[in-house]
């Protein structure tokens, strides 16, 4: 597999950049850093447009984590910080180049560092899902009155690092479509969040009780869970999470239908790094902070302390394999 060669960005951040993320079209990026401030810059030919920076400021702490809503509702911008505040950004500028970026709505029920944000598929409507230190995580809805209800519940002991939104397509829905005559299925609002209590948990919303619930929990790192990521479907039968610790390792989670138990499997790093590089069976060279899924849902990249991301797919006798690596 091989890759374009990489473009460098000049953000004019003034400290560390956490985040950066490119908006459904691939048209704006946006990044937050330990500055204090957001900033979106209008992407051509994918390259940003230096002229077209805009500065987004507000949080009184370093910025984690920022997230595009789908273009359904607008251009919409969801920012996490170490305040403890959720930021929901609007382009109010009507096309115009940079953008006329306000602040739309601030969530404030945490108590601690919000460390991430994460939109549920647009299926489900307008849902954010958010990880806080103070343990808890809340779900912040934008109703049809233009108000925006929340729900907050305890999730992990210690904190919540990270959420990710499992797919609305029912797994299995392409092998075996829908009769017409039959009810259509409504697609269930679930969630996976990673916390420091070394646990990864699968939040379901129960439309009985009007409430979160906790359906699974995955066991099966030895320190903190750093981030959880749920992949994309078209209908399979086969569910995938990737999880990314401290204890550094990553640990790829399926489960083949509805009913089946998720098992775990290890990325085994030492066909990426080499058999001497790697400390131990399954570990990386540093702890494991992110991981993330193609749109396709079929190759994962895992980014390591040590600068490199690395680049899986599994293979037809369902192994996953290193398929290219990049280093910062």
């Amino acid at each position: 597999m091989t890759l374009t060669e990489a473009v460098p960005i000049e953000t004019a951040h003034e400290d560390m950049i956490h985040e950066a993320q490119l908006d459904y079209y691939g048209k704006r990026l946006a990044t937050c850093s330990s500055d204090r401030t957001v900033k979106i810059f209008d992407v051509v030919d994918g390259e940003p447009l230096k002229s077209s920076g805009h500065t987004l400021k507000g949080h009184t702490g370093p910025v984690w984590q920022v997230a595009w809503a789908h273009p359904k509702f607008g251009n919409i911008l969801a920012s996490c910080s170490y305040d403890g505040k959720v930021f929901i950004w609007g382009d109010q500028s009507k096309g115009t180049v940079g953008g006329g970026w306000t602040r739309v709505k601030e969530h404030t029920l945490h108590s601690a560092s919000v460390n991430s944000v994460s939109w549920a598929p647009h299926e489900l409507g307008a849902l954010l899902a958010c990880a806080s230190s103070d343990g808890k995580l809340s779900v912040l809805t934008f109703k049809d009155d233009g108000q925006w209800g929340a729900d907050i519940f305890n999730g992990h002991a210690i904190g919540c690092n990270s959420v990710s939104w499992a797919p609305a397509i029912q797994p299995g829905s392409l092998i075996h479509p829908q009769h017409p005559a039959t009810q259509p299925v409504v697609p269930v609002k679930r969630f996976a969040s990673a916390g420091c209590d070394n646990l990864v948990r699968i939040w379901g919303y129960s439309e009985d009780t009007q409430s979160w619930v906790e359906e699974e929990t995955l066991d099966g790192h030895t320190d903190w869970v750093r981030d959880v990521a749920w992949a994309s479907s078209i209908g399979l039968p086969k569910s995938y999470i990737a999880t990314a610790s401290q204890d550094k390792t990553v640990l790829i989670w399926t489960k083949d239908s509805s009913t089946s138990p998720w098992v775990k499997t290890t990325l085994e790093p030492s066909t990426a790094y080499g058999a001497s590089s790697a400390a131990a069976a399954g570990k990386f060279p540093d702890v494991v902070w992110r991981v993330s899924w193609s749109l396709a849902g079929n190759i994962l990249a895992v980014s390591c302390g040590d600068g490199k991301v690395t680049l899986w797919k599994e293979n037809l006798r369902c192994m996953w394999e290193c398929v290219s690596d990049m280093s910062s």
